[in-house]
């Protein structure tokens, strides 16, 4: 068995997110439609983790298997230009690599970061892809807010509620809040792993706090809550980006 690993990045206005739905059209579905065309066999893909509907990546990694070992070395060279061909306009591969049969997309991976953006003054070119913020904020307590987080082990209170995981214990490193232009700013997270609606969550909690909705002892308690209902709301999908999957 030969095992390759993809490179790619999508803007995920169109989709229902990474995961395969039997009635949307998803990253990965696509991803293995073409991957079965060019390669002339059933292909499925594994992805280094589940991104919402309308979350973008800008740098993905995913896995696939070959065990039918006909297939030439130098028909690689070719595998990203056809890939790209057949692909939606919305999803770009960057390379494809052989690696260790050992070597998983999801578990293998140590670190994962998303950024959230957003801008507080109208911009019609922005909108698309960054949260237009109408209400004010005190930026040093939404950082003040993120280093709380960092602090947190349970996060129960961020995570989407009747999901299958086993628990919700996280190690996020870093939940930065950042000031990138004259009325841009991004949040940025790095954690182990990410539970479903978490960073939208948090966004929304640490913008309450630092509009005043919360102090930071209402964060305290919202974590200990252990409650999705006591924090803050949801931000929208279309603003968030998965930027990069650390494995080594």
């Amino acid at each position: 068995m030969q095992r390759f690993f993809i490179h790619l990045a999508y803007n995920g206005a169109p989709y229902c997110g990474w995961q395969q739905q039997p009635n949307a059209r998803s990253v990965q579905a696509c991803l293995q439609e073409a991957l079965s065309v060019l390669l002339h066999q059933e292909i499925q893909v594994v992805g280094c983790g589940r991104t919402d509907a309308g979350v973008h990546a800008s740098s993905y990694y995913a896995h696939f298997d070959l065990t039918d070992k006909t297939v030439a070395f130098e028909d690689r060279r070719d595998w990203v230009y056809k890939l790209n061909a057949l692909l939606d306009k919305e999803i770009a591969v960057f390379s494809v690599f052989e690696v260790p049969e050992n070597l998983h997309a999801r578990f293998s991976a140590l670190r994962r970061t998303y950024r959230y953006r957003l801008h507080t003054r109208k911009d019609p070119f922005a909108d698309s892809l960054s949260y237009y913020c109408r209400f004010a904020f005190d930026a040093d307590l939404v950082r003040r807010a993120g280093q709380r987080l960092t602090e947190c082990k349970d996060f129960t209170s961020f995570a989407k509620l009747h999901t299958d995981n086993k628990n919700n214990l996280c190690h996020l490193s870093r939940a930065d809040f950042e000031q990138i232009g004259l009325h841009t700013w991004e949040f940025s997270f790095t954690a182990n792993r990410f539970l479903r609606n978490m960073v939208r969550a948090m966004v929304g909690t640490m913008l309450g706090v630092g509009s005043g909705r919360y102090s930071l002892e209402d964060l305290d308690r919202i974590i200990l809550a252990k409650d999705r209902c006591s924090a803050g709301v949801s931000m929208p999908a279309h603003a968030l980006f998965l930027e990069n999957i650390t494995y080594f």
